[in-house]
């Protein structure tokens, strides 16, 4: 397992990459380019800044999340061909940087949803949350005043420039199917694998946050016979998944361990993280005990070292704690925190391993 951290670079993160740098076992950054448009095509010299960046540090830049998939690809218009082309330039542009693996998302208009960025819990910290009353009432103007209104922080995945067309965005999927959507995916797919394939490159998906349709949009990277599918629309070692333990464990029937030991082989990116659901369909985000939430981070964390993992992971979402001011769901401490905890149920059960072998 090699520990990585979610940065949002310079002058857009709060955390300084001295402060990643100190937290014990991480040996590189999860980063992106916030500032450019989802299908417009990477500029050269604004990735070997950020390499640059992490240089300084030794902190390796393998994990890319994320090269955001324009709308017209998900919605398969007939301009949708340009954008991938772009895509694949910028696939062709991380590779020659050292990245190995790309995180994306195939979720309609919105990406991760929260009713709540900061929902207060019994222990006085704040995490995001999801009240399942409120987002089947709300309308999508005022959840996206509630996310993207943050005035604070950018939020990856409600980009103002896309979402300023929020209501010719829902009148262009009213038509669009997750039959349609899947079809969609796998022109993308077809288009982009051989590229990644030559590059050295994993595309690693990742489920849909949460894993259920949302103001009736098509959703479906949901469950577990929906990622075999995934798998097999092209089949390629470069055709991956990311495991998000927190967006597929929102559904108390997907048994995430299962997952990470079908379909090892194809995780070079593991997200975990804990969610408390609740009987009336509410979820809040907590640490990443095990004990704290509704999801088995230990069953989770032995599949993988059953299964040999030796691709990235890192700390997801976490609290806001010790009166941090940070991005929702990305303060220093509690994803400190929530790599200490991982490390000790690794280092555990190689030591029980080691144990074993004598």
């Amino acid at each position: 397992m090699r520990m990585v951290f979610r940065w949002y670079g310079e002058g857009n993160d709060r955390i300084p990459l001295s402060h990643v740098k100190q937290i014990p076992g991480v040996e590189g950054i999860v980063w992106a380019l916030h500032d450019v448009e989802a299908g417009e095509e990477w500029p050269m010299e604004k990735i070997l800044k950020v390499k640059e960046q992490a240089d300084r540090y030794r902190l390796h830049i393998e994990v890319v999340e994320s090269v955001n998939v324009h709308e017209d690809i998900k919605l398969g218009l007939p301009t949708r061909d340009r954008y991938i082309e772009n895509y694949k330039r910028t696939i062709e542009k991380l590779a020659q940087v050292g990245v190995k693996v790309i995180c994306y998302n195939f979720m309609p208009v919105f990406d991760w949803t929260r009713t709540d960025l900061y929902k207060p819990l019994e222990d006085g910290s704040t995490a995001l949350f999801y009240e399942k009353e409120k987002a089947e009432t709300m309308s999508p103007e005022d959840l996206v005043d509630k996310i993207a209104g943050n005035s604070d922080f950018t939020m990856p995945g409600w980009e103002a420039a896309r979402l300023k067309h929020l209501s010719d965005l829902f009148q262009a999927y009213k038509n669009v199917s997750e039959e349609d959507l899947w079809n969609h995916l796998q022109y993308f797919l077809e288009e982009i694998i051989p590229v990644a394939e030559e590059n050295d490159i994993k595309m690693a998906i990742h489920p849909d946050d949460p894993p259920w349709s949302i103001f009736g949009l098509p959703r479906i990277i949901t469950n577990k016979e929906n990622i075999r599918r995934l798998l097999n629309l092209v089949d390629s070692p470069s055709n991956t998944v990311t495991l998000c333990s927190g967006s597929l464990g929102a559904n108390p029937n997907n048994n995430i361990a299962e997952m990470v030991n079908e379909f090892a082989d194809r995780i070079p990116f593991a997200h975990i993280r804990n969610v408390k659901i609740y009987e009336n369909g509410d979820f809040i985000e907590t640490s990443h005990r095990t004990a704290d939430g509704s999801v088995d981070i230990y069953r989770i964390v032995k599949a993988y070292h059953d299964n040999g993992f030796t691709g990235y992971a890192r700390p997801d979402h976490g609290r806001h704690i010790f009166d941090e001011e940070c991005r929702p769901g990305y303060g220093l401490y509690d994803r400190a925190l929530g790599i200490m905890y991982l490390w000790g149920i690794w280092d555990a059960l190689e030591r029980a391993k080691q144990e074993e072998e004598k």
